[in-house]
């Protein structure tokens, strides 16, 4: 009797597991690349190294043509309707609605694709102190951090175990993800105030609240969390074209 599945090597197959891999923003950049004539090689750049054998292996020997039209397939499908919730920190966990802002680091450790993350500064108390050096220890993820350069490295105290920790001390936590902090432009420091989370090219997460046990804690704070994949992308992208005029990467300390 004949087997009714696709066979692994078939174009079904190779559709089929595609779109368990990817996000639909690697879709769109996969298909944007080879769309411009780049190669296969050059395209998978796009991306996390951990997950490049397992998408190149998935990619089979579909005809380019057939991959780009697949790709776009499974950007369309991605595509959801926006939600909105509301992310609260109240002194004793008061707020009868939405999230709680200690329960972020649960997105970070459950991303699957990207973590991306600008803030004012970082405390070593936060919950996503830890959760992000996990992250970025994940080969499959991409981790991004955006920091204000006057806030760690200008009021930081010294020693390991106090004070913020130095735009160094951050890019050494967070190794191998790509750090990155303010320049100075015409003489003056620029602020970074954007305080951020976007998860998977998907989950946007805005906050008063900086990234510390107080805020997630014991301060009043309000925040969003944002399910829309456009928006998220589209917040990312801004800062990525934003980064050679307003930002400089991070070498974290060797010793």
């Amino acid at each position: 009797m004949a087997s009714s599945g696709a066979s692994p090597d078939s174009p079904v197959s190779s559709a089929r597991q595609l779109g368990l891999l990817l996000s639909g923003t690697e879709a769109r950049e996969l298909a944007d690349h080879l769309a411009d004539g780049d190669t296969l090689t050059a395209a998978l750049r796009v991306i996390a190294p951990g997950r490049r054998p397992s998408v190149r292996s998935a990619l089979g020997n579909l005809p380019v043509p057939v991959l780009i039209a697949v790709l776009r397939g499974i950007e369309g499908a991605r595509f959801a309707p926006t939600t909105v919730d509301p992310l609260w920190t109240m002194p004793g966990h008061l707020a009868g609605t939405g999230r709680l802002t200690s329960s972020v680091p649960y997105l970070v450790e459950h991303a699957r694709y990207s973590v991306t993350c600008s803030t004012f500064n970082f405390q070593r108390s936060s919950g996503l102190w830890a959760a992000l050096q996990t992250a970025a220890r994940r080969p499959e993820l991409t981790v991004r951090v955006y920091l204000d350069t006057a806030a760690a490295d200008v009021h930081s105290l010294p020693g390991p175990a106090i004070g913020s920790p130095t735009t160094a001390d951050v890019a050494a936590h967070l190794s191998p993800a790509t750090v990155l902090r303010t320049r100075r432009i015409d003489g003056r420091p620029v602020r970074n105030h954007a305080k951020f989370l976007a998860i998977d090219h998907r989950f946007l997460l805005v906050t008063s609240a900086n990234f510390s046990w107080s805020a997630e804690h014991g301060n009043v704070e309000f925040g969003v969390l944002i399910d829309n994949a456009n928006l998220t992308e589209t917040v990312e992208r801004e800062l990525r074209r934003a980064e050679d005029f307003v930002f400089e990467p991070v070498q974290g300390r060797t010793s």
